[in-house]
């Protein structure tokens, strides 16, 4: 059975070193889309539509600049790009810079969540709620 990367009834808080105390939409650098204007991007306008893993292999598939692709062939990529060990979004720009946390349901499904939003002071606070912290920026 494949290793399930996804988190449930859980929120992956901003980092403790987080530079912003609220919620900040990322810059894309040179013209070009990041990590965090990918995941962005995904997620903004779509809550609870993707679980992590989904959002893991969209940002990176987005980024190869692979052209157009068969179902058959994105399965395979999928499954080649699970087939190591990946960093979860806890390691996500959107979290360690950009004071987006990322709220998972019962599911597994997540949206955003800003960090300055009573939403994610309520997560927080809720014992039915595991929180994740995202990774510092320095250890």
């Amino acid at each position: 059975m494949a290793h399930d990367h996804n988190y449930y009834n859980a929120l992956i808080a901003v980092a403790d070193d987080c530079p912003v105390s609220s919620s900040v939409v990322p810059p894309e650098r040179a013209g070009k889309p990041t990590v965090a204007t990918v995941q962005y991007g995904l997620l903004v306008d779509k809550p609870f539509v993707h679980k992590q893993e989904d959002v893991l292999f969209l940002t990176w598939f987005e980024r190869q600049d692979l052209g157009e692709k068969s179902a058959e062939e994105v399965a395979g990529l999928r499954a080649e790009f699970f087939a190591k060990p990946k960093p979860c979004l806890r390691t996500s720009p959107l979290a360690k810079q950009y004071g987006w946390g990322f709220a998972f349901n019962a599911e597994g499904f997540l949206k955003l969540c800003p960090v300055e939003s009573a939403e994610y002071r309520e997560l927080l606070d809720d014992d039915g709620v595991k929180t994740i912290k995202a990774m510092k920026a320095s250890r």
